[in-house]
């Protein structure tokens, strides 16, 4: 059971009386999460941040909250992504379709807004180009190295088609050599080295490595690229990186690779390949 799990504990019936036919106020979308969602009396609720209100064309009748939850736990604090069903002054967090199996709560995702199209995450392509995508990955993930070398070939090769947004997502529980190994790609994409962004994605290390002087001769035998520990630790390098932390959060992101194309969630991550036919 992962972190997250052991902090909330939503349920399909779970659902809180609301005021019929308008939208909760924050006081009460909390209230709903103390009751219904967060089950951990450890974990205290802060807010709730409302990313985006929207609407399904399956779901007739139902307004669709986007949502983070602040939540402080162990004197840090989290923002976990929540999803609220509300109709007829009722709210859920799960609407299943019994007939496809298919919980609406993990096929609705934010719209990308425009402020993250900009020149510090353009990785590849033209920032005018026909098609905008963002991505958030991490280099040690296996999914993210079966998607992200073609995705990058294709910006590279078709910069007019596509302008490829990169975002770090490391996830340093199951491998913590990527806080060091972001950090890297950050300061080499900054300096216009992005063939070493590419690198990264068949770099060979152990996941769970994090001596950062092994991890840096990887790097350099590797890649070779050549970078101190000193101007990874920069904190104009931590705070780039919480730039990108944060943006995971107001997406409600939480694995990789996560891919959008010209701003709607594309949940097989190929969707790319149509673009430059």
């Amino acid at each position: 059971m992962s972190l997250m799990s052991k902090l909330l504990m939503s349920t399909v019936v779970a659902t809180v009386a609301l005021s019929a036919n308008t939208q909760p106020d924050n006081k009460t979308l909390v209230n709903y999460v103390k009751k219904a969602v967060v089950k951990n009396p450890q974990v205290k609720v802060k807010g709730v941040t409302v990313i985006e209100s929207t609407t399904h064309k399956d779901l007739p009748g139902w307004t669709i909250l986007l949502t983070n939850m602040d939540l402080e736990y162990q004197k840090k604090d989290i923002h976990a992504p929540e999803t609220m069903f509300i109709k007829d002054g009722m709210v859920t967090g799960h609407l299943v379709n019994l007939k496809t199996d298919v919980d609406y709560r993990d096929i609705i995702k934010p719209k990308v807004p425009a402020s993250m199209y900009d020149d510090a995450h353009l990785l590849f392509g033209n920032k005018d180009a026909a098609h905008k995508i963002v991505v958030f990955s991490d280099p040690m993930c296996p999914f993210c190295r079966e998607v992200l070398p073609g995705l990058m070939k294709a910006a590279k090769e078709n910069p007019s088609k596509i302008a490829l947004y990169y975002y770090h997502l490391p996830l340093l529980r199951i491998h913590p050599v990527s806080g060091i190994l972001t950090k890297v790609m950050h300061v080499a994409q900054e300096e216009g080295k992005t063939d070493v962004v590419e690198k990264m994605y068949s770099l060979k290390i152990k996941p769970q490595e994090t001596n950062m002087t092994k991890v840096l001769a990887a790097v350099k035998s590797q890649t070779g690229y050549s970078i101190s520990a000193d101007k990874i630790n920069a904190k104009s390098v931590k705070d780039a990186l919480k730039v990108d932390s944060d943006a995971a959060s107001k997406m409600m992101v939480s694995g990789t690779p996560t891919v959008y194309v010209d701003g709607s969630w594309d949940k097989n991550r190929d969707a790319y390949k149509a673009l430059i036919k």
